[in-house]
């Protein structure tokens, strides 16, 4: 065997051992996603929007409750972490560029990215729930606005640097001072990158269940108080599936359903988004 050949037989084996591989990856999710939502349309009704929770046996039980206050500490989340995700990577980008603090800074955010989410949850019971001395739908937003944010800073970060510098230097040699540069020229030159970077962020916490079991913990019933435990989706998806009533479990599947179908939303439209970017 020459050694072109052999280089081909390499080239062939890598290439069938990567399509198998990618075979089987895109099968075990399709076989996923099968089974969500099979399961999760069958057990669909009118119910799951208009009724709250029920006691097992009552099949009237619904999930209005998980999903007003998922959207609930969700959004105070999101008002929480988006101003100062996209601050904090605005200030990386254009003041704190390569410096020795923004560096440490970029190194936090990508470790903070990967850190387990029940760390997170453990760390907002340790500073909010425990000295409160009560679980609170506050705590649950504290802990998915410290989970989203270092999500929309890097991505900000990313996404400034892009826009091309000549045009900051046009702005500011028609006098324009730094701020005016950022706001007017800087952030339109990147806005749809931001929304991604937003939605993604939105979309990574508002499937976390681990840090509300520390923080929100949850409620069977409606309650929009934020001082006290709140419902939501993700918590109510883990009672529901693990629970040995079957009306329950069939709740569970519709929350999963539910929830599964709003973060693919959110990323498709992400992507979309970051399409559009690049195709300018």
């Amino acid at each position: 065997m020459t050694h072109t050949q052999k280089r081909i037989l390499i080239n062939d084996i890598v290439m069938a051992l990567s399509t198998l591989s990618a075979i089987i990856g895109i099968g075990f999710l399709l076989w996923i996603l099968g089974v969500l939502v099979t399961n999760g349309l069958e057990a669909l009704s009118t119910t799951i929007f208009t009724a709250e929770g029920a006691p097992p046996g009552n099949s009237e039980g619904g999930l209005k409750h998980a999903l007003i206050g998922q959207l609930i500490l969700v959004s105070y989340a999101a008002l929480f972490g988006v101003p100062l995700g996209i601050l904090a990577g605005t200030y990386l980008s254009e003041y704190g560029l390569k410096s020795k603090m923004a560096e440490t800074i970029r190194d936090i955010s990508d470790i903070m990215m990967s850190a387990p989410s029940i760390v997170i949850g453990a760390f907002v019971y340790a500073i909010v729930v425990a000295p409160m001395g009560h679980f609170s739908g506050w705590a649950g937003s504290i802990a998915l606005a410290i989970i989203m944010i270092p999500i929309i800073l890097r991505t900000t970060d990313d996404m400034l640097q892009l826009v091309p510098s000549t045009l900051r230097e046009a702005a500011f040699a028609l006098g324009a001072p730094k701020y005016k540069v950022i706001i007017q020229v800087v952030y339109r030159g990147a806005k749809a990158g931001i929304l991604t970077g937003v939605l993604l962020g939105v979309a990574r916490v508002a499937g976390e269940t681990a840090p509300l079991l520390f923080t929100s913990f949850n409620d069977n019933f409606l309650n929009t108080n934020m001082n006290e435990p709140m419902a939501s989706l993700t918590v109510t998806i883990y009672n529901y599936a693990t629970s040995p009533y079957e009306d329950w479990q069939q709740l569970g599947w519709a929350a999963a359903f539910i929830l599964s179908m709003f973060i693919l939303t959110l990323n498709i439209i992400g992507r979309l988004f970051l399409l559009k970017r690049k195709g300018r």
